[in-house]
């Protein structure tokens, strides 16, 4: 499959063993409120970023998982020699979080990890991604606007084998502190989406998206101590300020940095698009 034949959003792509695995939500159940067959998810794999394989499902839920609908956002990350999978999950019974999956492969089959949501149980919270911070393990996550209306991005502190979180959440930023760009998606509130934490020459930044002239975009903050918990900043300047998002850094095989979004932000026309980036546009403007 070429790229512009895959529908998905918030792509994911890891690089391991001479091959590109890619995660992502399935895009057409995106927004189903309801239980629905084949609820779950899936990996391409290439080993030229050009030509990829058929979509291979590595998780399906079974009629016992907490979660049953809007699956969204997949990443999967290599910690202590295993394979986990963070993803997003909801219920008519419990709020959405993002819980963590298992496996010792990249390709699957994953399976539960954490006791359902490792984010807080009474917050709506979406998008987890994985951040290890001298050997502490954090997950940084979406407060949803839905919720507050001001969404934030925070972090918590996740137990070194990652199937639960331990101590309490902090915020990192709220993303009304974006203006003058961000606009409110519902003339009242702001948007977080999709955080995605890498070092760029020892400083600490933080790819994430929201709403601004352009529609769905994406933004880069940073910590001003290249700690977790340091003061965050939200540059004035828009790594990609068109109808895309949701998007991550990663190198490949030939150690080159590439960025991985979806665009356009409609449903069912998202697709996974990359691009080379060099680390000068990663840096404060």
């Amino acid at each position: 499959m070429k790229l512009n034949e895959i529908n998905i959003r918030d792509p994911f792509i890891l690089t391991y063993e001479g091959k590109y695995y890619m995660y992502g939500t399935r895009a057409t159940n995106t927004w189903f409120q309801e239980k629905k067959q084949g609820y779950g998810f899936d990996v391409y794999e290439s080993t030229d970023l050009a030509e990829w394989s058929q979509p291979i499902s590595i998780f399906e839920a079974s009629e016992d998982y907490w979660g049953k609908y809007q699956f969204w956002a997949p990443e999967v990350h290599l910690y202590n020699g295993r394979f986990y999978l963070l993803a997003s999950f909801k219920s008519d019974v419990a709020h959405r979080g993002t819980a963590i999956l298992v496996c010792d492969t990249p390709n699957g089959v994953f399976m539960p990890h954490s006791n359902g949501a490792v984010t807080p149980k009474d917050w709506e919270c979406l998008d987890g991604t994985l951040y290890v911070e001298n050997g502490t393990p954090y997950m940084v996550f979406c407060h949803e606007w839905t919720q507050i209306s001001d969404g934030e991005v925070c972090a918590i502190e996740l137990s070194q084998d990652l199937s639960c979180a331990v101590g309490e959440p902090f915020t990192l930023w709220k993303a009304s502190m974006a203006k003058p760009w961000v606009i409110p998606h519902d003339g009242v509130s702001y948007v977080t989406d999709g955080p995605f934490l890498m070092n760029v020459d020892d400083e600490l930044i933080c790819l994430w998206s929201s709403f601004g002239k352009g529609g769905y975009v994406e933004s880069i903050s940073r910590s001003n101590n290249g700690k977790i918990g340091g003061k965050w900043t939200i540059d004035e300047k828009l790594l990609f300020e068109k109808d895309g998002g949701h998007g991550m850094i990663f190198k490949d095989l030939l150690g080159n940095l590439n960025f991985v979004y979806h665009s356009p932000n409609e449903t069912p026309f998202e697709r996974p698009c990359v691009r080379k980036i060099e680390k000068e546009m990663l840096k404060r403007q």
